[in-house]
C-alpha cells in the first residue's frame, strides 16, 4: 500500500505549479498567458527576471527530487522508483490543480535524476550547461541533455525499469518541446537572456 501512496503523492506534488505560484506571489502575470505561455523557469526569466526564474527552477526541481529521496529512505525497489519518478514528472506536465496545463518538465526531470542518483543528475546538468554555453539556447540544451539521459542512467544504474522510466520522460519531454524543435529547425528559437 505504501508504494502506491508515494506514487500518488509524487503526482500531487508534481501538480503544484511553481511558476504560477511564484507569479502570484510576486505580482507577475500568469506565465500561461505571457511569453512562450509555458509555466516554467525559462518563461519566468522572460516575464519576471532572474529571481522569479531561480525560485521557479528550484521549486520545479524539488518536485522531482523530494519524492525520489523519500522513496530511497523507504527502501523502495527500482521498479517503484521508476513509477514515482514518472508520476512526479507527469504531475508537472499535467497538473491536477491547474487544469492539466503544465510546463515542459526539464527542471522536474532533473530533480528526478538527481534524486535517483547524484551522478546521473550531475551528468545531465553538466551536459545542459555545456550545450547552453555553446549554443545559447535553453531548449537545445534541454533536448540534448535529455536525449543522453537514458544512457547516463544505464551507465550509473543499469536497471531496465529505471532506463525505461528515463526513456519515457525523454519522449514526453520531446513531445512537449515540439514547437521548440520546429523553431530550432527554422532558426527561430530564442536565445537565453535575449529576445532573439
Amino acid at each position: 500500500m505504501l508504494p502506491y501512496l508515494v506514487v500518488i503523492g509524487a503526482y500531487l506534488l508534481g501538480s503544484v505549479s511553481s511558476a504560477i505560484l511564484v507569479a502570484r506571489a510576486m505580482g507577475l502575470p500568469d506565465p500561461r498567458t505571457q511569453g512562450s505561455r509555458n509555466p516554467g523557469a525559462t518563461n519566468m526569466l522572460r516575464i519576471g527576471g532572474r529571481k522569479a526564474a531561480a525560485i521557479t527552477l528550484l521549486g520545479d526541481a524539488a518536485k522531482g527530487l523530494v519524492p525520489m529521496l523519500v522513496a530511497h529512505a523507504l527502501g523502495m525497489p527500482p521498479q517503484v522508483l521508476a513509477l514515482i519518478g514518472l508520476a512526479a514528472f507527469l504531475g508537472h506536465l499535467y497538473p491536477l490543480f491547474f487544469g492539466f496545463q503544465g510546463g515542459k518538465g526539464v527542471a522536474t526531470a532533473l530533480g528526478v535524476q538527481f534524486g535517483l542518483h547524484w551522478l546521473i543528475g550531475l551528468s545531465v546538468a553538466l551536459t545542459w550547461l555545456l550545450v547552453a554555453k555553446i549554443g545559447k539556447i535553453s531548449s537545445l540544451a534541454a533536448l540534448v541533455s535529455m536525449a543522453l539521459a537514458p544512457l547516463f542512467v544505464w551507465l550509473v544504474w543499469p536497471d531496465r525499469n529505471l532506463v525505461l522510466m528515463q526513456a519515457a520522460i525523454t519522449v514526453l519531454l520531446y513531445w512537449r518541446h515540439r514547437s521548440n524543435i520546429r523553431n530550432l529547425l527554422e532558426g527561430k528559437e530564442k536565445k537565453i537572456g535575449t529576445g532573439n
